[in-house]
């Protein structure tokens, strides 16, 4: 935005142009008071969530627009910004390829080359056929803000169901392709459709999506026969309604996936991050007399239970008496407990992330240590042998029942994403294909270590920085963590990293409790009321960064959005003398209204809700909303949130950003509290390559400015 068209803007809302330099611009307080379970909680910027339902209102906007226009005269007038934002792009622009979806002898993947906004969708005739275009969302929107969410090809890979939606919403809208003529059927089915499985002949499939998109709550599956409209397809089961949720005590939803073929339907109802009820349907039967009966496979555990259908065995993951899980085969005929059958034991040493099946083979891929493990097994559960990855890094296996071949990616810290086509019968494999990158990958060094948290537990975490790089407490270091849900974080490359460790920078990694990566037990360890565990062990890493001379307090950063923009927040709160600078990303930060916007419900089982008086205590305790304390000097704080965001709502990051710039104590030319609202985003989800260089370079120079950097005459924002 322009100079003169930003000083009109702050005129116009009553704010002295001085500002754009001076600090931030001022926020109208307007307390609100609310008695929780005898605690008189004052909220000064309740206003700043919008009207009634969430939405932005004329003075939100407005509000938005200044402290937009705040933030952009600040990191674009940093010296070297251009720079930073001509080096990022480089990288940025650097190609990026899916492993194929195997169809028929046709393979099926996503790929994105040069300064394309949107990844396309191609085909190959055999592996190794010529690349055919069947998908370009880049011609659908001049910002390219369309985005292809998935792609489901029927078994014969004739027809191609996929999903678009448009900046950031994640509202996809089905629609079918004919993959031999290229043209898009009649097919068009809104509401945020997912999880499409095909009936075996191409006639129709089943799928998920919203009865009302505004409704995060309201999750159908549906069956389509292909030439109908979608108004006729029959409902087979739907998302219990708020009361059933209260007395079923859960607030997640359903989803169903059905053999290969067509004879078994598998029907999971969420009831928590990592918790589920799940059903067997027998599709002949509802197909001759359309009774969707369900049959109890495993109901009221506190597991997960998933997994593949061959026949009539259904080959399930669960946790259930295994945190680490475990393999078991299910006769579907006689899918009782006491029926089961184990294939593969829990293993105390890594944790089971999934498995999937080859022809005559089991898959499964474990998590050891943080980074990714593949072992096969015959599908009575006779060890096979290990499936060799390139290295230390994370894999991600792609296999189909009807066949050994199969394909995999692999990255890691210093090794580019590539595509690895593998035959499992033989457990070799090769690169299929890998996009070059501008970089050279071997110029920087990984280490994993551990540390102790609070209460003695040991966590890990890795280290990346330039070889032979003296680590002598000076060091500028980026230090993430996210915790939460059962995520795992593991090693991937990320070229945009390039620079700043060729500047001298780390980037650190911590594995912290609340994740996935040592298996269930490790993320019950960050849940609920043990959530504090999670930020004890992310001051700990920062902790030991600064004991072991990688860094200190004044050139530290740290990172994290969504879950990880909460970790940071309550970071920003809790240990403010820690940290130099905080970029907190599409963030959750007030934990005691967080459930009643959106789809927040679902992480209710995650969080726990003020709502109850027992788990009000412990979120009471944390919520970072609620901690910031006037007159603390706070680091410099850069929150970001999208305006479409379906997830979180950006409510935090505004109401946030208006509390840590009235109460801090820090020198606002110096430590700013920044806000950037993206109108054409949401939670980050298929942004255009454009906008993602832009945000790239806006939290770079900002990291740079704070962790001395630039020059020093570039020690504050160049005035205009």
């Amino acid at each position: 935005m322009k100079s003169r068209t930003v000083r009109l803007l702050f005129v116009c809302l009553g704010l002295a142009p001085s500002l754009l330099l001076a600090g931030p611009p001022s926020s109208l307080v307007r307390p609100v008071t609310d008695v929780l379970h005898g605690e008189t909680i004052v909220d000064p910027y309740r206003w700043l969530e919008g009207d009634a339902k969430g939405a932005v209102t004329p003075e939100v906007a407005a509000w938005t627009d200044a402290q937009n226009a705040y933030t952009r005269s600040v990191v674009d007038n940093l010296p070297g910004r251009k720079a930073v934002e001509k080096r990022l792009r480089e990288l940025m622009e650097v190609g990026s390829v899916s492993s194929p979806h195997m169809a028929g002898n046709r393979y099926f993947y996503s790929k994105r080359e040069g300064n394309e906004n949107q990844g396309r969708i191609f085909v190959r005739e055999g592996f190794d056929g010529k690349p055919r275009l069947l998908l370009d969302p880049n011609t659908l929107d001049a910002k390219g803000l369309v985005t292809i969410a998935w792609t489901a090809p029927d078994d014969s890979g004739k027809l191609l169901a996929f999903g678009l939606y448009r900046a950031g919403d994640e509202n996809a809208t089905l629609h079918v392709l004919d993959v031999d003529s290229g043209k898009w059927l009649a097919e068009e089915i809104p509401g945020r459709v997912d999880d499409v499985n095909w009936l075996p002949d191409g006639t129709g499939f089943f799928y998920q999506r919203l009865q009302e998109v505004k409704d995060p709550y309201s999750t159908q599956i549906k069956f389509h026969r292909l030439g109908t409209h979608h108004r006729q397809d029959p409902l087979l089961f739907r998302q219990y309604t708020k009361e059933e949720n209260a007395k079923l005590a859960t607030t997640w939803g359903p989803a169903f996936h059905s053999s290969r073929d067509g004879r078994w339907g598998m029907l999971s109802y969420s009831t928590g991050a990592n918790t589920n009820d799940l059903w067997v349907i027998d599709l002949d039967r509802w197909a001759r007399t359309g009774e969707f009966v369900k049959v109890d496979v495993i109901v009221g555990a506190e597991s997960r239970s998933n997994g593949p259908v061959l026949g009539d065995t259904l080959f399930m993951r669960t946790t259930e008496g295994a945190k680490n899980g475990r393999v078991v085969a299910v006769d579907l005929n006689n899918p009782a407990r006491a029926s089961w059958k184990e294939l593969v034991p829990e293993r105390k040493d890594a944790a089971l992330e999934g498995i999937s099946l080859s022809r005559g083979i089991l898959v499964a891929t474990y998590l050891k240590s943080a980074y990714t493990r593949v072992e096969l097994f015959a599908l009575d559960g006779k060890p096979l042998g290990e499936l060799p990855l390139p290295g230390i890094g994370t894999a991600r296996v792609s296999t189909e029942a009807d066949r050994t071949e199969a394909f995999f990616s692999y990255t890691s810290f210093n090794e580019p994403n590539g595509i690895y086509r593998a035959d499992l019968a033989t457990r070799k494999s090769v690169l299929w294909e890998r996009p070059a990158v501008p970089v050279d990958p071997s110029t920087v060094e990984v280490e994993q270590v551990f540390y102790t948290s609070k209460d003695g537990t040991k966590v890990s975490m890795f280290l990346v920085h330039r070889k032979g790089l003296k680590l002598d407490g000076n060091n500028p270091t980026i230090l993430y963590g996210y915790g939460g849900f059962n995520i795992s974080e593991t090693p991937t490359f990320i070229a945009t990293l390039f620079p700043w460790f060729e500047a001298g920078g780390v980037y650190a990694l911590a594995n912290l409790r609340g994740g996935g990566e040592y298996g269930e037990a490790w993320h019950e360890a960050g849940m609920l009321a043990r959530k504090q565990n999670v930020f004890d062990d992310f001051f700990g890493a920062a902790e030991y960064l600064i004991q072991h001379r990688v860094t200190n307090p004044s050139k530290l950063a740290i990172n994290g959005g969504s879950n990880g923009g909460l970790l940071t927040g309550a970071a920003v709160t809790q240990r403010p003398d820690l940290f130099a600078a905080v970029l907190c990303q599409v963030p959750l930060l007030d934990m005691l209204r967080y459930q009643s916007f959106l789809m927040a419900r679902y992480w209710v089982p995650e969080y726990g809700t003020a709502e109850d008086a027992g788990q009000f205590k412990f979120l009471r305790a944390y919520s970072p909303y609620q901690n910031v304390k006037a007159g603390t000097k706070y680091p410099a704080v850069f929150l970001t949130a999208g305006e479409n965001d379906s997830r979180v709502h950006p409510l935090h990051a505004r109401k946030m950003a208006a509390l840590l710039q009235a109460s801090t104590a820090s020198d606002q030319m110096e430590k700013p509290v920044l806000l950037w609202v993206d109108r054409d985003a949401g939670h980050g989800q298929g942004k255009p390559l454009d906008l993602r260089v832009r945000d790239a370079a806006d939290q770079r120079i900002f990291l740079m400015w704070q962790l001395g950097m630039l020059p020093k005459e570039g020690a504050a924002p160049a005035k205009k």
